[in-house]
């Protein structure tokens, strides 16, 4: 079980064998416990990663406890990579977990490009269950066909969901985004000019998050 006391990387029991966690502790009184989802490991993305490290330093600042777990494959987790399915499985189980520990007054979801994915599948679980996160936030997340042919089945209905893309993201076509979310009347936070990663523009995803989770 993680142990939320320790800040650094643990390893814990997942369904698949060991997953690392990176533990970010909080600045302040705690407001509750947040999981950070990395993007693409088979682009290279991990849980130190630039993106979810701002957001976890942002989070940290505001009273949250940041836990980002590495995917399959990644640093010390176990397991190779499963196109979202085992990843899915993994945070589920993790936020599962937390949601049952006494300490944790709240738990929300945070993911960006694949790890926004896995995110959106894992609140839409959470909810089916009738234990629904607190609140979510999606950046950069995948719908459809994406660059280098890979097909994402996001799917819809996530409760409290921040919805955050790039009008110039040159890997997830906004039109996509929106194909998405117009079916469920879905809003999604448009940043002008902002890429993939948030280049330049990083310091207002991490407000938009931030502030989400604060409301």
């Amino acid at each position: 079980m993680l142990d939320l006391s320790v800040s650094g990387s643990q390893l814990i029991d997942g369904p698949a064998g060991a997953i690392e966690v990176l533990v970010d502790p909080p600045n302040r009184a705690l407001a509750g416990v947040v999981v950070i989802a990395h993007p693409q490991p088979l682009l290279g993305g991990h849980a130190q990663h630039k993106v979810p490290q701002v957001l976890a330093r942002g989070l940290s600042e505001a009273g949250w406890l940041v836990v980002r777990p590495n995917f399959r494959g990644v640093g010390h987790s176990a397991g190779t990579h499963d196109a979202g399915d085992g990843e899915t499985e993994d945070l589920l189980s993790l936020s599962l977990a937390l949601q049952a520990d006494a300490a944790v007054p709240r738990l929300a979801l945070v993911g960006f490009s694949f790890g926004a994915f896995v995110q959106a599948r894992v609140a839409r679980r959470l909810a089916d269950l009738g234990r629904p996160a607190s609140c979510t936030c999606l950046a950069g997340m995948p719908f459809g066909e994406v660059e280098g042919g890979r097909r994402y089945a996001t799917p819809d209905g996530i409760p409290d969901a921040l919805v955050v893309h790039g009008d110039r993201d040159e890997r997830v076509p906004l039109r996509a985004v929106f194909d998405w979310a117009r079916p469920q009347s879905q809003p999604v936070v448009v940043v002008p000019g902002a890429d993939h990663f948030f280049t330049g523009k990083l310091h207002v995803l991490r407000s938009l998050v931030v502030n989400h989770l604060r409301a």
